[in-house]
């Protein structure tokens, strides 16, 4: 930690202390990852891990998710901490005595590490319960690598008087770890945080024929290869530079040989922008620059738009707060405040689209790593520092102990 953070802030010390039982649970989990809606082995890990610090964990009904709540000894709001817990289709190399038993599976997002520190500061909470104003609203989310599991949750009424308990949730608090960043830093930015990120889907459509006459068919292939250079010229002239877009084709698919022509042609790729309006701009353009090049060319194009997470906006009074706790905790040379925003996404964005909440960014990058070559989330190599997680750990614990702090 930072020479700032000297004296050692009492919280932090308590989450140091913690730190051996959230690299034992991280290691169980990091074992035996799962990846979907579906994570009944972490599922019953989160469980037992709950009610080894006195909580009674509510298990989703639509998925694998799990909802706790930690009861203040005083009446007050309620605050939301969230780890999601699914892994990702990789095969784990990196070597470690820990990695994962389950073929195909990894923690490579570093999702195992977010819920050992949940645990770890609700163990914390717990013991602080008389120092709590209101509740904690523990939410372990499952399939947030692409398969909405925070738009689940909250379907079946995670913000509401719902049968958890938790009464209306007030603000919403996430953290997620990375290497992008140097161990025991804080990465953080009010505003647009995280990307939208929509899917394209399109087939287009022509006449298959003989190599030898393109003439007598109607070859798609041209068509295809038209509509991904116009697609990027036309993002580059028809949205505003200071609110962004990124289009990327990264698939395309046509033909079986040399010397056939064939019927169809199929495109896949994405879309990132963090606003609303540059996220339906890009739908709209998309759509006419596909009609446009097909018609042009007598093809057809069978456009799909799948939508994916809205932007990840964090309020910027929560994110203020978070700062300053961060900055409390490890020292303000330990906080790092983003210029930009990250293209990747994030579904705690439905979260944020409903309560004042924010997510921050655990660095966790070892040492050692040089930080042009460290392997990043969701590389099959990447490894995390674990003993970053006692800041995330006291830092989730501090929002909770600060917002609720009895007689503020």
């Amino acid at each position: 930690m930072s020479s700032e953070a000297s004296p050692i802030h009492p919280l932090l010390e308590a989450a140091l202390a913690a730190l051996p039982d959230v690299v034992e649970i991280r290691r169980r989990l990091h074992r035996r990852p799962e990846i979907g809606l579906r994570l009944p082995g972490t599922q019953a890990m989160v469980l037992a891990a709950l009610r080894a610090i006195g909580l009674e964990g509510r298990p989703g009904g639509t998925t694998d998710s799990v909802v706790a709540v930690i009861e203040g000894a005083h009446p007050g709001p309620t605050i939301l901490l969230r780890a999601d817990m699914d892994g990702l289709p990789l095969s784990e190399d990196t070597g470690l005595e820990f990695a994962s038993e389950n073929v195909g599976a990894m923690h490579g997002c570093g999702h195992d590490t977010h819920v050992a520190m949940l645990l770890g500061a609700a163990h914390l909470l717990v013991e602080r319960r008389d120092a709590l104003a209101g509740r904690v609203l523990l939410m372990f989310q499952p399939g947030e690598e692409g398969y909405h599991g925070a738009r689940f949750m909250l379907e079946e009424g995670l913000l509401e008087d719902g049968p958890h308990g938790a009464g209306a949730v007030a603000r919403a608090f996430a953290i997620h770890i990375g290497t992008e960043y140097p161990a025991d830093t804080i990465a953080l930015r009010p505003g647009a945080l995280l990307a939208s990120a929509d899917a394209i889907r399109a087939t287009v459509r022509g006449r298959g024929g003989h190599a030898s006459a393109p003439h007598l068919a109607l070859d798609p292939i041209p068509t295809a290869a038209e509509l991904v250079l116009a697609l990027q010229a036309a993002t580059t002239r028809s949205v505003d530079p200071f609110d962004p877009a990124v289009l990327t084709i990264a698939r395309i698919s046509g033909g079986t040989t040399n010397n056939v022509i064939p019927e169809t042609v199929e495109i896949e790729g994405t879309i990132r922008t963090v606003s609303a309006e540059t996220r339906e701009l890009m739908r709209t353009l998309v759509a006419r620059v596909a009609a446009g090049v097909a018609a042009a060319h007598g093809t057809t194009v069978e456009l799909e738009i799948v939508p994916g997470y809205p932007v990840t906006v964090c309020d910027p009074d929560v994110t203020a707060w978070i700062r300053g706790l961060a900055a409390d905790l490890g020292g303000e040379s330990s906080v790092i405040d983003l210029p930009q925003p990250i293209m990747g996404a994030e579904d705690f964005s439905y979260v944020t689209e409903r309560v004042p909440g924010m997510m921050a960014f655990l660095g966790a990058r070892p040492p050692a790593e040089d930080p042009a070559t460290a392997p990043g989330n969701h590389s099959n190599r990447v490894v995390f520092h674990e003993p970053s997680m006692a800041l995330g750990v006291a830092l989730y614990a501090a929002a909770a102990l600060d917002f609720l702090g009895h007689g503020k």
